[in-house]
């Protein structure tokens, strides 16, 4: 066999060997906590509670793509056929598009190999049954830290935030509440939504919620999506 024979043999499976390596280093899981915040950003460890991204309850060692509820997963990583564990996590936390082309998942991947093993140590706890608890009580993270984004509840708002109407007119929405007053609003400004949780607003009772800047920025959210076409109309 020729030396360039040899070498085609060696590099392949040195590339093979890495990533279970990169896998296996001692982690930290206090340290983890510290990197899981930016997942709570789109996760929850409390089972049942989607925001941006499924529950990671219990899902370790579980098929991805399978968590029951939530129903915005991608085709690709539905397909993938990938079970979480120490090694796939290292993969999909360095590089989630690299590792399931299609992926709906935005994050950008974490470079650093002893960071992957530490926040994977955590996960391991996290993502067990009754992963939440147990990373409360050995002091991983603070609480609500595994309540992730979870919206406020609409349900009960004062009649100042109770939409009564919206119009469009030129570049603007003219937004009326329930104590009378209308207010205009720059059209980019304004996001319609829709909350069909429990406790998002009554049937038949928008609610409008600041969205940051300097108090000109707001959300308008609806029940659900029949009542965008009634509530908003085009008049000036």
């Amino acid at each position: 066999m020729s030396s360039a024979s040899k070498l085609m043999l060696v590099v392949p499976l040195s590339i093979v060997s890495a990533v279970p390596a990169a896998a296996q280093l001692d982690g930290d899981a206090k340290r983890g906590g510290q990197f899981y915040r930016e997942c709570a950003a789109c996760h929850a460890l409390q089972p049942g509670v989607h925001t941006s991204g499924p529950s990671l309850a219990g899902l370790w060692g579980k098929t991805a793509g399978s968590v029951n509820g939530f129903a915005r997963y991608s085709k690709a990583l539905q397909s993938s056929k990938l079970i979480w564990n120490e090694d796939s996590l290292n993969a999909w936390i360095a590089n989630p598009g690299a590792t399931v082309a299609g992926t709906f998942m935005t994050y950008r991947g974490m470079r650093k190999k002893q960071d992957r093993a530490d926040l994977i140590a955590f996960l391991k706890v996290a993502m067990a049954p009754g992963g939440a608890a147990s990373v409360i009580q050995r002091g991983l993270v603070a609480p609500q830290i595994t309540e992730g984004q979870i919206p406020d509840p609409l349900k009960s708002q004062p009649t100042s935030s109770q939409v009564r109407s919206v119009r469009h007119c030129g570049d603007g929405f003219f937004v009326t509440t329930r104590d009378g007053r209308e207010t205009a609003y720059w059209e980019m400004n304004v996001r319609l939504k829709v909350d069909t949780r429990a406790t998002g607003p009554a049937a038949d009772i928008p609610v409008i919620v600041g969205a940051g800047m300097v108090g000109d920025r707001v959300s308008i959210v609806f029940s659900n999506i029949e009542e965008i076409s009634r509530f908003v109309i085009q008049k000036c």
